[in-house]
């Protein structure tokens, strides 16, 4: 059989017929980090694939094992998922998503009906499941989409968002980074104080708050998920960067100072569950990681919670949803004192913290973007430098 790879794209040759866990054995990967498509349908790993076919193995970074009959009506299973100890059809697939969804928002309070909200989409699976499932669910959410100039990847991120906005008649935000602000994120690969992956972030959360305000929405949602938020935690907690673990949550009040609530509603479903998702519902995604994001040490948490829950299931969301249920209630409630002592940013007006001299109090977007034009411009004049004179540059 041809076994297809995605990023990085490549084909391999299996002896077929076999069974999709032990091709994946055969192939030495890991079935908590992928999703297996033949005949454009997800298929478990019990599913015998015949020598002449031909499948996908999507990478998710996420995990899946468990029973072949779906856990609610005993119908063929298109995914399972080990730490419910279930296993779904399509249908009840979807059902599941939602339950989840509606459960997160019930606990935290996230969301109403009377909410006008914004979803920050970047044409990945998990924003777009999100926009999604809230749609579908009677929720009033509009979409944003902030183009961040990388090239090809950008180009097509932004033709799958349009897409998808125009087939559900929603209204979508765009704007462009480098219109707006003057720069684009591949230009931002030199600064001392900040990496680029740093900057995007930034500038995402930046102009996401901007719109937000100005179009006077209630609540801004994320598509951070269950492998989000839990490789974030691992990160911190072995840094013991407590002021970080402090902001750690999947509910951000809005302030007077001008921040909107930030909520992330599906904080209890993993990756691999967002790309099922969007297979089964149809949805067009770009599969590829950001071709900047190489070295992200997000990623290598991820990895290491994987192996982690490949061999115990269920052991990611008892690390995320033990610190929010009772480390963060505990320790870190009201932790963040800085959300308190908002003031306005003398350059943009949007929201910050006040200067520890008393002078002007500007804010990281504004100083990272005068670095990133200055260097801009430094680059610019050493181009023009090195041209000969006489030659038109």
């Amino acid at each position: 059989m041809k076994v297809k790879f995605r990023h990085p794209e490549r084909v391999v040759d299996v002896a077929g017929p076999a069974r999709v866990g032990d091709m994946l054995a055969r192939l030495d990967v890991n079935p908590e980090t992928v999703l297996v498509i033949h005949a454009g349908e997800l298929v478990t790993k019990d599913v015998v694939i015949p020598d002449d076919a031909e499948v996908e193995v999507r990478p998710v970074i996420s995990g899946g094992a468990g029973a072949a009959k779906c856990s609610t009506c005993r119908a063929t299973a298109v995914i399972e998922i080990p730490r419910h100890r279930a296993a779904y059809c399509a249908p009840h697939f979807i059902d599941h998503v939602r339950s989840q969804v509606r459960d997160a928002i019930s606990r935290h309070r996230m969301l109403s009906y009377n909410d006008r909200i914004l979803v920050a989409v970047s044409g990945g699976k998990d924003s777009l499941a999100l926009w999604d499932v809230l749609l579908d669910m009677g929720y009033r959410a509009d979409g944003m989409y902030l183009g961040l100039g990388i090239g090809e990847y950008s180009d097509r991120s932004a033709d799958i968002v349009r897409a998808y906005a125009e087939a559900r008649g929603a209204t979508l935000h765009t704007v462009d980074l480098a219109e707006e602000y003057g720069y684009a994120i591949p230009e931002t690969t030199r600064l001392r104080n900040r990496s680029s992956c740093g900057v995007c972030g930034l500038s995402k959360r930046y102009a996401f708050n901007r719109i937000a305000v100005d179009h006077g929405y209630d609540v801004m949602a994320t598509g951070h998920n269950l492998d989000d938020e839990a490789a974030q935690l691992l990160g911190n907690v072995l840094r013991w960067q407590t002021p970080f673990m402090a902001r750690q949550s999947v509910v951000l009040p809005a302030t007077d100072g001008g921040m909107a609530k930030k909520v992330k509603p599906l904080y209890r479903l993993g990756e691999r569950e967002m790309a099922a998702y969007c297979i089964v519902q149809g949805i067009n995604y770009i599969v590829e990681e950001c071709p900047m994001v190489g070295g992200n040490t997000v990623l290598r948490f991820k990895e290491a919670l994987n192996e982690l829950e490949r061999h115990s299931p269920g052991t990611k969301a008892q690390f995320l949803f033990g610190f929010l249920d009772r480390v963060r209630p505990q320790h870190f409630e009201g932790a963040d004192t800085d959300a308190g002592a908002l003031v306005a940013c003398t350059s943009c007006g949007q929201p910050t913290t006040p200067s520890r001299g008393g002078g002007d109090a500007v804010c990281a977007f504004c100083r990272t973007r005068v670095h990133v034009l200055r260097q801009i411009g430094r680059r610019r004049d050493a181009a023009r430098a090195a041209v000969p004179e006489g030659v038109d540059a």
